[in-house]
């Protein structure tokens, strides 16, 4: 089981060590969470994480998914989630 404490904060950010030895960042005023192998590689991930939540980085391109090996003309049936469309 995971564990963790907050402590009564409303800001900074909490760690939790997680069961498979990840280790969860999570930015208490936003609620946004990341994780990784150490805890500065979650602070990484969570300062990205939260950068993209903010309404920072820039939008996927065709090329993009090309380079990642998906066709960007395949379509399917499922709807896309409410926070890309």
């Amino acid at each position: 089981m995971a564990s963790a404490s907050r402590n009564g904060r409303s800001e900074g950010v909490e760690f939790i060590h997680e069961d498979d030895g990840s280790i969860t960042a999570v930015d208490l005023e936003t609620g946004v969470a990341s994780f990784g192998d150490t805890k500065s590689e979650a602070l990484a991930m969570l300062a990205e994480a939260l950068e993209l939540h903010e309404g920072g980085g820039e939008p996927v391109t065709d090329e993009d998914l090309e380079e990642w090996g998906l066709d960007p003309d395949a379509a399917d049936d499922k709807p896309l989630p409410d926070f890309m469309q």
